[in-house]
Order: C-alpha cells, then structure tokens, then sequence
C-alpha cells in the first residue's frame, strides 16, 4: 500500500490518498473538502478511486465526502454511528465555520471495532476510538504498519475533547488501549500536523506518554 497526504480546507486537514499497489484501486481517507484538488491527486497517479473512509463526522473530514460519492458513484464508508447526529449537522457546521455548503449524509456503511475495509488487495482493521467525537474510528493497514487516526492523537499532542460529546477519559483510554498497543514501530497519519510513530509519542507526548 501506498499513500500520500493532501492537506485539505482552511484548517489544513490531511486528507490521505491511500491505494493498492497491484491494482491501483484507491480510497480517500478523511476527503474534508476541495473535491478538486483530491480528484486532480487520483488522476495524478493513475488511480481508480474506489471508496470513502471516514474516522469522523466534523466537517473539516467529511466535508467533500457527499460530493465525491455522487459525482463519482462510490460507498461511504465510516465513521461508527454515534457520530450521525454530526453527519446530520453538516450544513449547520459548514454555516456556522463559514465552510461551503455541504449536505447531511448517511454512509453506505456503519463501521465497528473489528471490521475491515478493503480496496485492490488491501485490508485495514478498523478501530473504535472514541474521545474526540463518539464515533470516531481509526484505520490500520497491518502489513505496512501504518493507522490513520483522525483527531485521536497528534504528534506532542491529543485530539480536543471540548466539542459536543467529546470525554476526556474515553479519549486516554482509545490512545492506550487501542493504538498504542499496535506497536512502536506504528507509523501514524494525524488529522493534522506531521506524522509520528506511537513508540515515540509514548516516550515523549506530555499528554498520553508514559510519563504522562
């Protein structure tokens, strides 16, 4: 599997561009808006785009999702449905950030702790990782260890729990329990921000390390 990230929207969300290396099947992780430019990026490389993945229903995430699933006819997929009363809420959160307009969707498909998705020949393990927002997934591609998180954890840093069901405990609880033991070598793709490796924000986030 390969991947490249396309910071997308004002706040400058990695939108990730992940495909299957044999069969150039695609998927957008997080396609949050400038619908043009992720489209550009697959034509870029010759890919077919095949689905959409989402960790999360702000609107930073999903914002192109409804868009792209149109024009292109292909499945939503994510985030897990205690996060559909944000996918509900899109046109008010693209209102009130000053946002294009963007509809209230349901995904083709609900994801839960211990699902896979797929596309070409490539499989990612899906994890529940609420905090953030509720429903809120990560991605994990076993072979090349690598998650894509979301707004669960950055690098020196840990997603805001201060938006609407957000809980401070869940949060420290899905970083630990769920990614970190993934493994150190995990390299991760944030929501925002560079990439890190989950050994070393264990050794060195001030707020979810070891010596936390």
């Amino acid at each position: 599997m390969k991947y490249l990230i396309i910071p997308v929207t004002p706040f400058e969300q990695n939108c990730s561009l992940i495909w299957c290396e044999q069969t150039l099947a695609a998927a957008l992780v997080d396609p949050g808006g400038d619908a043009g430019v992720l489209l550009a990026s697959v034509q870029e490389n010759d890919l077919r785009l095949t689905k959409l993945l989402l960790t999360h229903g702000h609107l930073d995430h999903v914002g192109a999702a409804a868009e792209l699933a149109a024009k292109l006819g292909i499945p939503i997929e994510g985030p897990q449905r205690e996060d559909a009363f944000l996918l509900e809420s899109l046109p008010q959160q693209c209102e009130r950030f000053g946002f294009p307009p963007a509809p209230a969707f349901v995904p083709d498909r609900w994801l839960e702790q211990g699902d896979t998705v797929s596309f070409g020949n490539q499989i990612l393990e899906v994890l529940h990782c609420p905090g953030h927002t509720p429903g809120h997934v990560a991605f994990f591609h076993r072979a090349s260890q690598t998650a894509f998180v979301g707004d669960v954890l950055f690098k020196g840093a840990i997603g805001r729990t201060d938006f609407p069901r957000g809980d401070y405990p869940a949060l420290i609880r899905s970083i630990r329990e769920r990614l970190f033991p993934l493994g150190d070598d995990v390299t991760f793709i944030p929501g925002h921000g560079p990439v890190s490796t989950f050994g070393y924000e264990r050794l060195t986030n001030p707020y979810v390390g070891d010596g936390a």
